[in-house]
């Protein structure tokens, strides 16, 4: 971007900076949803984005999981790697030839840029040296790409097309005890389609969702909520397993789009 770009979104803003560079984008300093916009429109044929950013708004992100989840399938396919950064009051957008500074006004978003070659070479090689030296963020939530891969094979097509489904319906999948996060989905889809709890927790720590301790803790709160049921599985040696169930005929009743939002409604009351 060698000009002003003024747009109605971050998004269209951030669309452009990524079709102008070459191989290479610094992204600088950006809030939460400038991150959050960048995970969404981030492509296959993306350029390598380097996301400097501070650790607190990082964290505010990747709490939740639909974005975090994204996020690790970028970095995976090494089109986006994060460190963090403190300090820096602008967006930016930098290459080895371009400065772009993301500002805001109303409801329209405007991408700042400058053609004074100098302070392009100093920003790049400023952000250049902040990047080296800067820690990455650690990012635990697997991949989206890896969860559908190993949850179909794992609990079959139906447990696996019902957590998408349930993605889909959702703004935010947020793990701060109100409504619906990662553990919570995985229950509930797995007791729609009566998988077995000690499966659907398997998986869900092999894969690197949480631990069985807390698919086991959450499991019990639901039931205790009425959202689902048990029943015991005789098994040949050892314990019977748990079979999971839907506790309630609203949930029962509803299809795959409005099971979150049956839910949430039933933990709001």
């Amino acid at each position: 971007m060698q000009s002003n770009l003024v747009e109605r979104t971050v998004a269209d803003v951030l669309n452009e900076a990524l079709s102008a560079a070459d191989e290479e984008l610094f992204v600088v300093n950006p809030p939460a949803d400038v991150i959050e916009e960048l995970v969404e429109v981030l492509g296959e044929e993306a350029p390598t984005v380097r996301l400097l950013a501070a650790e607190s708004e990082l964290k505010s992100v990747m709490d939740d999981f639909i974005v975090a989840s994204r996020a690790a399938d970028h970095i995976e396919a090494e089109r986006l790697d994060v460190r963090t950064h403190e300090g820096g009051t602008n967006t930016l957008l930098v290459t080895d030839a371009s400065v772009v500074a993301i500002v805001s006004a109303g409801d329209r978003v405007a991408g700042l840029a400058t053609d004074d070659e100098a302070f392009i070479e100093s920003a790049y090689e400023q952000f250049t040296s902040d990047w080296e030296s800067a820690e990455s963020f650690n990012l635990r939530t697997p991949a989206i790409s890896r969860v559908r891969e190993t949850l179909t094979a794992e609990l079959g097509e139906p447990t696996a097309d019902d957590f998408d489904g349930v993605l889909q319906s959702l703004e935010t999948a947020r793990g701060d005890g109100d409504g619906l996060d990662e553990v919570t989905i995985s229950l509930l889809v797995a007791a729609k389609n009566e998988d077995l709890l000690y499966d659907i927790s398997k998986w869900g720590e092999d894969v690197g969702i949480a631990s069985k301790a807390t698919f086991s803790r959450t499991k019990t709160r639901m039931e205790e909520m009425g959202l689902i049921d048990t029943e015991k599985v005789p098994i040949d040696v050892g314990r019977p397993r748990l079979r999971l169930k839907l506790g309630d005929d609203r949930l029962r009743e509803a299809d795959t789009g409005q099971l979150a939002s049956v839910a949430q409604s039933m933990l709001a009351a």
